[in-house]
């Protein structure tokens, strides 16, 4: 029962501190009770905490889109729509990748995703999905998509194939769900040639990736790539609010103006929600203030030496999977194998961790370590030793 946060640092109601090992489901940015985003939301609510953003507009929500599309050249990424959450950004995307195709009648309907891919939870994401735990139960519902392995994989598929793809959609850099497995340099570069190639528009599912946890603002700027959609949510506001953006080209915008039918029937009470607007604004001044980006490096570099020498340690990591502040931490037999998945290593681990003062998740048997960019050298090495120490324990080292 967590009831208190200070940086990086959360506190239960029993009194004991823990290191937010996995900035609360991927969200916290800057840490817990930052100053200049608190103020910023009290000074919101001097004002209004709430408007309706169908036929209005609020003053926070035209700042953020404009900071929003500063981060990309002129021309390019400059419309924004606004919703709830990760999953409603993918499906703001798709809608609109679908939509603009119908409005300039091109029968292209499909989408390309990739295997092991996870973008959402609700129905048009979960079908874009493709991890099978979290697709089983609707795999036949929802949009109509191919799975691919790798680019080398997209680049086989027939002229008839892809006349008839709408939108290509990628996490870029590192696949989450999918244990932190990173793509290979120079793929996301490559899959943006393929897709100008062949008129097929390109969805970045920045959810997880943004604002700072690769080492990059946005994830896809380390391959200089522009998408058609950028996908963005949980970092929006430091992590303090739900919240979620999509971004597209004036291109595709101008597809949706003139007769009704064409318009963008889509939206959601809280869009563009003022408390969060704020919060996302203040989160983008820190970012400016604080240097948080030039600050990274050094970190990025520490948590590497640092999971490098756990690993040496260990004989059960069998791989250290990061990108950024971004790190999987994969335990297996010491002879390759995997664990059974009834025995649930993972979760173990990281309740074990629990006792030496460090609160994240598993996915299956990979331990994730992503903290809040805030955190410390020092912080680091106290998180990787609670990794280390619940390794240690659970395999009776």
């Amino acid at each position: 029962m967590i009831v208190r946060g200070e940086g990086v640092w959360l506190w239960d109601s029993e009194g004991n501190r823990y290191l937010d090992g996995n900035s609360s489901i991927w969200t916290n940015v800057h840490g817990h009770h930052h100053p200049t985003l608190d103020a910023a939301i009290r000074a919101q609510l001097d004002q209004v905490a709430h408007t309706s953003y169908l036929g209005f507009a609020n003053p926070r929500a035209s700042e953020l889109a404009e900071r929003l599309c500063g981060f990309f050249p002129e021309g390019t990424l400059e419309r924004v729509f606004f919703s709830d959450d990760g999953s409603t950004a993918i499906e703001c995307a798709v809608r609109m990748a679908l939509q603009y195709r119908l409005n300039r009648r091109e029968n292209r309907t499909q989408f390309i995703a990739f295997e092991n891919g996870y973008h959402g939870d609700t129905l048009g994401a979960a079908s874009l999905g493709g991890v099978g735990r979290f697709t089983a139960t609707i795999g036949r519902y929802g949009l109509e998509v191919s799975h691919v392995g790798s680019i080398e994989e997209l680049e086989r598929l027939s002229p008839a194939t892809i006349s008839e793809v709408a939108a290509v959609i990628i996490e870029p850099l590192v696949q989450g769900v999918n244990e932190m497995r990173l793509w290979p340099r120079g793929m996301l570069a490559a899959l943006r040639h393929w897709c100008d190639a062949n008129a097929v528009h390109l969805i970045l599912d920045e959810v997880m990736t943004g604002f700072g946890r690769t080492g990059t603002m946005f994830a896809c700027q380390q391959e200089d790539v522009i998408p058609d959609f950028l996908c963005l949510a949980k970092g929006l506001t430091g992590g303090y609010l739900p919240m979620a953006a999509t971004l597209t080209t004036g291109r595709i915008y101008d597809a949706f103006l003139g007769a009704a039918d064409q318009a963008f029937y889509y939206g959601h009470s809280y869009t563009a929600n003022p408390l969060g607007c704020a919060a996302a604004l203040a989160s983008l001044d820190v970012f400016e203030n604080e240097r948080t980006l030039e600050s990274l490096q050094p970190k990025i570099a520490r948590m590497t030496e640092l999971l490098s020498d756990l690993s040496a340690r260990h004989p059960e990591v069998h791989e250290v999977r990061q990108c950024g502040l971004v790190a999987g931490i994969e335990l297996r037999r010491t002879d390759g194998s995997k664990f059974p998945v009834a025995e649930r290593i993972g979760e173990e681990v990281c309740l074990a961790a629990r006792k030496h003062g460090l609160l994240t998740r598993p996915i299956l048997d990979t331990v994730v370590l992503m903290p809040p960019l805030c955190v410390s050298n020092d912080e680091l090495e106290f998180a990787v030793n609670a990794i280390g120490a619940a390794i240690r324990e659970g395999f009776g080292a």
